[in-house]
């Protein structure tokens, strides 16, 4: 039981007034309408018992020691401030590439051999390299990617039936312009496109897409014309690329 006077609670044991010890009733008399009433006298001491308790809401109110807006909320009572630091809040700034992160002068350049070496797997790996998936700095909606550079496109090797069963459609846009030819034909006419073909599947539709698109150069035969970019070899890590015999 809890009595509040302003500021102030009175809180009372679960004892009734009846029953205490200490409780001093004095009756006096009081005329209302020509009728007598005998009606208790009770004294503040007497309606306190002994283990009763006064506290003052002013002092046990978190809300009255801190009156910054934010403690003012309920939701925050409970919280305990957190404490100031000074400095550059290290831990919550995500690093995001620049443009001076990803200058195409700085890239590096790959040289791989199509020789025996198995398209899809080539082309997977080519397609790593030029998004940059390698590099700790990857970043999907960033070119962070390197140039590559396939020779001997003519030679590149495919697994099972795929040279003849394996085909290539291209449509002109006029009604009936389907054109479709086989592996082995596609081969014989224009080697570099089945590369390009294949890498370009595997790379984002879009316009990031169509620029990473650019740093494929396929060459047919052995040479090709960026020695001046000083190309490394393609690190393949895949030992199944190379057709098995």
């Amino acid at each position: 039981m809890a009595l509040l006077c302003g500021a102030a609670s009175v809180t009372f044991p679960q004892t009734s007034f009846n029953c205490h010890k200490n409780a001093t009733i004095s009756t006096t008399k009081s005329s209302f309408v020509g009728f007598q009433l005998s009606l208790p006298k009770l004294s503040f001491k007497t309606l306190l018992p002994a283990t009763s308790g006064i506290r003052c809401q002013q002092e046990s109110s978190p809300v009255a020691q801190d009156p910054s807006p934010v403690t003012q909320d309920p939701r925050f009572l409970c919280v305990e401030p957190e404490p100031r630091f000074k400095g550059p809040d290290i831990w919550n700034n995500s690093w995001y590439p620049k443009a001076a992160d990803h200058v195409n002068t700085e890239k590096t350049w790959y040289v791989v051999d199509a020789t025996d070496k198995v398209l899809g797997r080539l082309a997977s790996t080519i397609a790593i390299h030029i998004r940059g998936k390698d590099l700790a700095t990857y970043t999907p909606s960033v070119d962070m990617g390197a140039f590559v550079i396939v020779v001997n496109a003519e030679k590149v090797a495919v697994s099972g039936k795929k040279r003849s069963q394996k085909l290539y459609r291209r449509h002109s846009g006029r009604p009936g312009g389907m054109k479709v030819e086989t592996f082995a034909q596609l081969q014989n006419r224009i080697p570099e496109r089945i590369i390009e073909h294949a890498v370009r599947g595997m790379l984002p539709k879009g316009r990031l897409g169509r620029k990473l698109f650019t740093h494929l150069k396929v060459y047919k035969g052995p040479d090709h014309p960026h020695a001046a970019q000083k190309p490394i070899e393609l690190p393949i890590r895949d030992k199944r690329i190379y057709l098995q015999k």
